[in-house]
């Protein structure tokens, strides 16, 4: 830059000397001396156009040298990219949804499962009370003592006897399709029975596990109705509101989900039919 000033600066000078000396101009001192001065920071203070700056002008040129049908092309490549790239976005919202809801779903299914769970285990705990307190029975000449956990028990040997076996079938044994038969033989048998609530429970349940809803239904609606003191009773109506909503019938599933809030508020049942109500 140094070098270029000089240049130029030296080419005024041969020019005010020549002009001076032909006398074709009359330069004073002063004269001269803005005239090289001036020269030097012109060439000192001239502007610099970036690379940067030269690409745009040149891209902004190409734009206005463009026809109409090249715009065109050229704003509907860069439509097109966008379009993809909110497609891509949605697609990929739409997995993460899916995905979302099938783990919400599995995570209901791990929570019922647990509640069943948790109810068998309950059944055990008052069939092994029931058997501890009639053992205890049989060794005692003193009156019949009444069982702690409101699950009654009958004096006939037989109709016990016949009842455990049928119950075994299923918690113990885990024979299923042989529990049917017993459970239905042990309704014939002893109509009158103290254990016909269970029975009729037990081969709801039964009938539920194999998606027999209509058999199932008939099971639970009896406990339901003839017996509302059973401690089965929530867990049928449940299951019944359940077997509505697997059928499609709406508004009968959000019948018994209410009413097992309404009639058992405090009750596990009750939680879980909220949840079903949620899923309707």
């Amino acid at each position: 830059m140094k070098v270029s000033s000089f240049v130029i600066t030296l080419g005024f000078v041969s020019l005010a000397s020549a002009a001076v000396s032909s006398g074709t101009v009359s330069l004073s001192p002063a004269s001269v001396a803005n005239i090289l001065f001036g020269s030097a920071a012109h060439a000192q203070g001239a502007p610099v156009v970036s690379a940067a700056n030269a690409q745009q002008s040149n891209e902004t040129a190409i734009q206005r040298n463009e026809t109409v049908p090249q715009r065109l092309d050229r704003l509907e490549r860069m439509l097109a990219g966008r379009s993809q790239g909110q497609a891509e976005m949605l697609e990929q919202i739409g997995r993460l949804q899916r995905e979302l809801s099938e783990l919400r779903g599995v995570t209901e299914e791990h929570t019922y499962q647990l509640e069943q769970m948790l109810q068998r285990q309950r059944d055990i705990y008052q069939e092994l009370d029931r058997l501890s307190q009639q053992l205890r029975q049989s060794n005692e000449t003193a009156a019949p003592v009444l069982p702690t956990s409101g699950v009654s028990f009958s004096e006939n040997e037989s109709e016990n006897v016949a009842y455990d076996r049928a119950v075994a079938l299923v918690l113990q044994e885990r024979q299923y399709e042989r529990a049917i038969p017993q459970f239905q033989a042990f309704l014939e048998n002893y109509p009158g029975s103290s254990y016909t609530s269970n029975a009729h429970y037990w081969l709801g349940q039964l009938f539920y596990a194999q998606e027999s809803y209509s058999e199932a239904k008939v099971h639970f609606s009896t406990v339901v109705r003839d017996f509302p003191d059973s401690n089965k009773r929530a867990d049928c109506l449940l299951k019944l509101g359940m077997i509505a909503a697997t059928e499609n019938n709406r508004s009968e599933a959000q019948r018994f989900f209410n009413q097992v809030r309404s009639e058992y508020s405090n009750s596990t049942e009750a939680e879980m039919a909220g949840r079903q109500l949620e899923n309707l």
